[in-house]
């Protein structure tokens, strides 16, 4: 896949050039610009949010019937064009082919699944404590969503995002990446050409503290739905309690698997080195610190070690990568200053941290386990976002646990154990909003709720059935109809 494309943004239901553009670069391959993106501009900003503000109108009035087939067309649309758009997210991310396509086609999920969500609109009633009167409790939109995404997942962080935000009747203003805008224009392209209002969505490309920042604070938007980093989302939730804004946010991880002694190693390593290697560690699901005891930590460390060595890092587009570049020259600036914080700290670097070359310049970074580790060095304090995963030893169930629950972050969590006990006690008493037995901490489900603990994530869950207690609003209607004649 080859050429430049031209990254305009939509605004009210048109491609709009800018005056400022910046490039978009292959982290495979430095010398392969994919094109120029146009960055955006407050006046853009709110002709966009005017927009939505009409086209929410329209939407909400044109019932669920409407909004079940516009959704599953777009479904139906990135599912068929999983392959085209997919190479796109590896060209200008990085994740290996295999992984862009399932992006794409997972984000079609997302609309289908929503399509059927918009014929679900089923309220409740009560009897009220006085006579005569009825009352009906229903959901409505909650107006205008601000929808700011990342990097990792360009298409199908967005899609479970704006798809809810469509399908209970609301207009969307979408601020995708900067570093990922080609892949996000056309997941907006696919959405833009259906059969709905001007101005039902718009996609604005610019920097986090210009147009991310006034869309937080925009008047007519009503919500904010936001993927990134903790200090980012402290900020939009400062700025959206004052604006008495809805927000939603899922932010930093810590992700801990703990490996027992009576673990299935080659289930325990295969997972652990997926969770901890897989899109080059660039997951808020990544596992990045594995808990391991003492009995099986010998023999499960020198298995990681040839697992992650035996990963092929190379060209995102190539059949036989498993693992690309990371996303551009300051990820991997960071990823290798954490393998100097690590060794100033005291841990043993067993293999990768270091910077690959191959055929094609680019961000490459070989896969890095350290042990004799413990959970008070900053590199199993702090979100890495890094193919690099740290081993601590342990003595027992209870002391894992405790290891595994000593974070300020709860997103996912994992135990790798046949005991039945374990398993049924890590359930109820890991602290983190999802949990995996005997399963990678990275992959989960669209139908049911995603979401975590403490600074991981804030406000109501995504994803599910429970994606309406973000994107609706409950009003409760009390109504005396007389007494027949």
């Amino acid at each position: 896949m080859s050429g430049q494309i031209e990254t305009r943004n939509l605004i009210a239901g048109r491609w709009i050039d800018a005056e400022r553009t910046l490039a978009n670069v292959n982290p495979s391959d430095l010398s392969d610009v994919i094109g120029e993106h146009a960055q955006a501009t407050r006046a853009q900003l709110d002709e966009a949010v005017d927009a939505a503000l009409r086209a929410q109108r329209e939407w909400w009035a044109a019932g669920i019937q409407k909004r079940h087939d516009v959704l599953m067309a777009i479904g139906t649309e990135l599912m068929a064009r999983a392959g085209d758009i997919g190479a796109l997210i590896s060209r200008e991310e990085g994740k290996p082919l295999a992984e862009g396509k399932g992006e794409v086609y997972r984000a079609g999920q997302f609309f289908t699944y929503f399509a059927a969500e918009a014929l679900r609109q089923i309220g409740d009633t009560a009897q009220s404590t006085r006579p005569g009167i009825e009352i009906d409790v229903r959901r409505e939109p909650v107006g205008v969503v601000a929808i700011i995404s990342p990097w990792n997942f360009p298409v199908a962080t967005p899609a479970w995002k704006i798809a809810p935000a469509l399908a209970f009747g609301n207009a969307v203003i979408w601020k995708p990446a900067s570093l990922t805008p080609a892949s996000a224009a056309a997941m907006a392209d696919v959405i833009a050409r259906q059969d709905i209002p001007e101005g039902l969505l718009s996609m604005l490309v610019g920097p986090g503290g210009e147009i991310g920042q006034a869309m937080v604070e925009h008047p007519g938007v009503n919500a904010i739905s936001f993927t990134g980093s903790v200090p980012v989302g402290r900020g939009i939730a400062a700025a959206a309690i004052g604006g008495m804004k809805k927000i939603q946010m899922e932010m930093g991880s810590k992700n801990p698997i703990i490996v027992m002694d009576d673990a299935d190693m080659d289930l325990a390593v295969a997972h652990s080195a997926g969770a901890a290697f897989g899109a080059s560690g660039q997951k808020c699901t990544a596992a990045s610190r594995l808990i391991v005891h003492d009995a099986v930590h010998d023999q499960f460390v020198e298995r990681l070690v040839e697992a992650a060595q035996a990963l092929k890092v190379g060209h995102a587009l190539e059949e036989r990568t498993q693992i690309g570049p990371v996303v551009s020259a300051d990820q991997l600036n960071a990823n290798l200053g954490y393998i100097d914080v690590g060794k100033s700290e005291g841990a043993e670097l067993l293999c990768g941290g270091t910077q690959l070359e191959r055929a094609t310049e680019g961000h490459y970074m070989a896969p890095a386990v350290f042990v004799e580790t413990t959970n008070d060095m900053r590199i199993n304090r702090e979100e890495m976002f890094a193919p690099i995963t740290c081993v601590m030893k342990t003595s027992s169930y209870d002391e894992a646990l405790a290891i595994a629950n000593d974070s300020d972050f709860g997103l996912t969590a994992g135990i790798m154990t046949r005991s039945l006990a374990r398993a049924n006690h890590f359930r109820a008493n890991m602290r983190a909003g999802t949990l995996m037995v005997n399963l990678p901490t990275a992959g989960t489900d669209y139908h049911v709720p995603f979401g975590g603990m403490g600074a991981s994530s804030y406000g109501p869950r995504e994803q599910g059935q429970y994606a309406a207690e973000f994107y609706t609003t409950v009003k409760t209607a009390y109504v005396f109809a007389g007494v027949p004649e």
